[in-house]
């Protein structure tokens, strides 16, 4: 039997970086329990006023976030706030898939233009891998406004 998942994030600022992945892999924010939200509602705001009413003083409601897919296939995502920096590479990082099923230039093409864009959400270039068949497709490295590292794939 499998089992579902989520992938934590640890964070100085999680709503913040919660933007970031949403905005990267086009997930979204749930709204908060019981809460019905109208289309086009923005969720933050609605955890916002959510928090305020159960009586979360105001310099806690930035300790987590929650992200997930709106197609119920991938992994929520939940980011919670720690005092430390982030201090060594990840032993576990996410491969984005931007661009399955291209290969050679037309592959490398896709991956510069996906880079393009997170770089401008505030994401850092780190790294190119040019294709080295039979194994290597090409990806490009990254990291997101936390440092946490991803690949492009």
């Amino acid at each position: 039997m499998s089992r579902a998942f989520q992938v934590t994030f640890d964070a100085h600022d999680p709503r913040a970086l919660s933007m970031f992945w949403r905005d990267v892999l086009g997930y979204v924010h749930p709204g908060p329990p019981g809460v019905e939200l109208p289309e086009g509602a923005d969720p933050l705001a609605a955890w916002e006023e959510f928090l305020a009413r159960v009586g979360v003083p105001e310099e806690q409601r930035n300790t987590r976030s929650a992200l997930e897919d709106p197609d119920g296939e991938g992994p929520r995502l939940f980011f919670q706030q720690v005092p430390e920096d982030k201090v060594a590479k990840n032993r576990v990082h996410l491969d984005v898939r931007a661009a399955p099923g291209l290969e050679g230039a037309e592959r490398m093409a896709a991956l510069e233009a996906e880079c393009e864009r997170l770089v401008a959400l505030g994401a850092t270039r780190v790294r190119r891998f040019d294709p080295a068949p039979p194994l290597e497709l090409g990806t490009i490295t990254m990291t997101d406004p936390e440092g946490n590292e991803f690949c492009l794939d």
